[in-house]
């Protein structure tokens, strides 16, 4: 089970659980009513307020996955926070990599930070800033939404907060799994990845070009596969193309 400290305010949970990561046991969660320097992908900042949302991140050492196949992690995290949104809405999906968007909104994003020793991943810090309670946001993300606004009230964070990481703790126990377990969670992802539907949509390059293409698959170590409309296809790593929305 997961192990709780809560922090009333600090600058980002990740940073915080990276630097005391070496005396923590598995399973920890640092959690922060206020958190003033989210960080998300890209380089992003999380807008989050205070006493609103959840904000957290969660150790988990030794992932019995490699390192060339890390993205399993990703997939794991991603599933176990969309299963406890599905308790509340069927329209919840994982935008690759691992956004999670209500219909065409945001409602949880996702930072995970691996640390290599070797040829194994010695810790994994997830960070997740999960939208609850909140109704105003005032940054210039241009597509928020919080599960508040979607279901019209509000709901415990301190429920919310255990139930999202025991799921984490159980998507991520990868000892013992199978190959045709791996398979069965990438199937999973895929079923659940935003726009998989086999339909052409706008895709953006970092130039600002714009592609239209149909999601193929996403490769193990996260690179997403397209069909391009002219038949071709094409992997593109994070970074290298962005959805159009």
């Amino acid at each position: 089970m997961p192990r709780y400290i809560l922090l009333h305010e600090t600058a980002s949970t990740n940073t915080y659980l990276s630097k005391m990561s070496a005396i923590l046991p598995s399973g920890t969660v640092i959690y922060t009513h206020n958190q003033s320097a989210g960080r998300g992908q890209r380089g992003n900042s999380w807008e989050a307020e205070p006493g609103k949302n959840l904000t957290f991140s969660q150790l988990i050492k030794d992932v019995a996955v490699p390192p060339t196949k890390q993205f399993y992690i990703s997939e794991g995290v991603s599933l176990a926070i969309v299963d406890y949104l599905r308790c509340f809405t069927d329209e919840v999906s994982i935008k690759w990599p691992n956004d999670i968007y209500y219909k065409d909104k945001k409602i949880c994003g996702i930072l995970i930070e691996n640390s290599l020793q070797g040829n194994s991943i010695k810790n994994t810090i997830i960070g997740v800033g999960l939208n609850i309670n909140q109704t105003e946001f005032v940054s210039n993300a241009p597509n928020p939404i919080s599960l508040k606004q979607i279901i019209g009230t509000d709901t415990p964070l301190e429920d919310a907060l255990h139930t999202v990481c025991e799921n984490i703790e159980k998507y991520t126990d990868f000892r013992g799994f199978t190959d045709e377990q791996f398979a069965e969670l990438h199937k999973r992802y895929l079923d659940n990845l935003y726009r998989n539907d086999g339909a052409m949509h706008t895709f953006a390059l970092p130039s600002g070009e714009a592609l239209q293409a149909t999601i193929i698959d996403v490769l193990p170590n996260g690179p997403i596969c397209l069909q391009h409309s002219d038949g071709t296809t094409a992997e593109y790593a994070f970074k290298e193309i962005s959805f159009v929305i």
